[in-house]
């Protein structure tokens, strides 16, 4: 029997429980998790600044306890390649990118899953700013 392979791509910055529990619904999909994680320079060419270099956040996600590799994502185009590549049967992505990745259902079956409530890489940012804000009015 041929293992289930699902994948999943990301920045993984700032690394919360909401990835935590994507990464855990998305493995509970298949036998086997492969991530790809937004290189250095593919976060400068989308316009994202990352606060921790490629290395330190895929070295995070792969020690998470359920990703079963994970590779550096170079650019948008790569999605077809890595899934005919690993055989990927499982496609699977946040569902604020609903609908963006549509185009890869020949390919494999794709998957929007819910975020976890009230937690975000942004939701995070924007607490850590309002934190050292409120530091530097009290300090």
């Amino acid at each position: 029997m041929t293992a289930k392979i699902v994948v999943t791509y990301g920045t993984f910055d700032i690394f919360h429980v909401g990835h935590l529990r994507l990464l855990q619904r998305a493995k509970s999909l298949g036998d086997k998790l492969y991530v790809f994680v937004s290189s250095d320079e593919f976060n400068q060419a989308k316009g994202k600044l990352s606060l921790f270099p490629y290395e330190q956040r895929a070295e995070i996600v792969a020690a998470c306890g359920v990703v079963d590799g994970v590779f550096p994502e170079h650019s948008w185009d790569q999605k077809i390649e890595d899934i005919q590549t690993l055989k990927a049967s499982t496609f699977v992505i946040g569902d604020d990118w609903r609908g963006q990745f549509d185009f890869l259902t020949p390919y494999c079956e794709v998957v929007y899953l819910a975020r976890t409530d009230g937690i975000s890489s942004s939701h995070v940012k924007q607490a850590m700013t309002l934190i050292n804000n409120l530091n530097k009015a009290i300090g």
